[in-house]
């Protein structure tokens, strides 16, 4: 009797899942053409009718509806929820098309109707969203830490050869601890965690905030207002002009006069600082770990990004500690 062939073989497990897909999608379907991967382990196909998510553990293809359904109840554009089957981690969702905001700057687009959209989106969001949802957990110090934290996981053994001793790791963290707390302080909302061009998109038949079509936003968590304006602002992957940063934040601060200027700029230069230590961290994990070295050529610029940022003073001795360990070596 011949045996199959065991699932853990990769070309089996291939055809096992595509089989999968057209089961869950029950014939509706004449073939699905896969669309870019990004940095997950998420796939995405079209389909005559809508996307298909494919999503396997570890990914949280139920949290994506949750929050789907929470941004649709606040009347912004997430995509619907078509079909699911969760437990194989499928989803069909709306088909928003593909005119994202990289797709449209790489065609000459005039890049300040779509950052004013971006931005007013972002001011809708947090008059809205006043209130966490249960299923949504909290941006706190701890989780900011843990993802400052990656530089010296994964950036700081591969790219500048260097293991610390735990001691100098844990001074690095307690100093992060410090001023996250300072960054806190601000008023919280929903953060999407990565609002940034590739995932947003202009949904021309729809109108107000709704013409700025959502994605990627599962793993959103509760937290400072500015998280995702200075994601938006300060991209890993893209060079925005200076005087289009400046245009963005005052159109974000002129909707909340009562606020204070200073103690949202100061946050967001915290929080972007964090911020870029972590993308180098993942960045990094997902070349070495992950076999993805593409991501690796947004080094240089994120490290600029940082390094303007720890010139802020409540960032100097996270400054001293990057010069006294090594760590800015490799911004060239």
């Amino acid at each position: 009797m011949t045996r199959s062939a065991p699932l853990s073989n990769p070309h089996v497990k291939n055809i096992h899942r595509d089989r999968q897909r057209h089961a869950f999608l029950k014939g509706h379907v004449r073939s699905l053409i896969a669309l870019p991967a990004d940095a997950s382990k998420r796939q995405y196909f079209r389909y005559e009718g809508g996307l298909l998510m494919d999503a396997p553990s570890p990914e949280n293809p139920a949290q994506f509806m949750r929050v789907a359904d929470y941004l649709r109840s606040l009347e912004f554009s997430a995509p619907q929820i078509l079909n699911h089957d969760l437990p194989k981690g499928f989803l069909a969702v709306e088909d928003f098309g593909d005119a994202t905001y990289t797709k449209l700057l790489q065609a000459g687009e005039d890049p300040y109707p779509l950052y004013d959209l971006a931005v007013d989106t972002l001011v809708a969001l947090h008059q809205r969203a006043t209130a966490c949802p249960e299923f949504i957990a909290s941006y706190d110090v701890d989780a900011l830490v843990r993802e400052a934290g990656l530089f010296v996981d994964w950036y700081m053994p591969a790219m500048v050869k260097k293991t610390l001793p735990l001691s100098d790791k844990q001074a690095y963290l307690d100093l992060w601890a410090g001023v996250f707390e300072k960054a806190l302080r601000v008023p919280h909302s929903l953060v999407l965690r990565d609002y940034h061009v590739d995932n947003l998109m202009r949904l021309k038949e729809r109108s107000g905030v709704g013409a700025c079509g959502l994605l990627d936003f599962q793993e959103a968590l509760w937290g400072p207002v500015v998280y995702d304006l200075v994601s938006l602002l300060e991209d890993a992957r893209l060079d925005l002009e200076p005087a289009l940063i400046n245009h963005c934040w005052q159109r974000y601060l002129a909707a909340f006069p009562s606020q204070n200027e200073e103690t949202l700029r100061t946050a967001g230069c915290i929080l972007s600082a964090g911020r870029h230590a972590k993308i180098m961290g993942v960045f990094t994990r997902l070349a070495v770990r992950d076999g993805k070295p593409s991501y690796l050529r947004h080094l240089p610029r994120i490290w600029r990004l940082l390094q303007t940022c720890l010139n802020h003073p409540d960032l100097s001795q996270i400054k001293a500690w990057f010069e006294d360990h090594g760590g800015t070596q490799a911004a060239v």
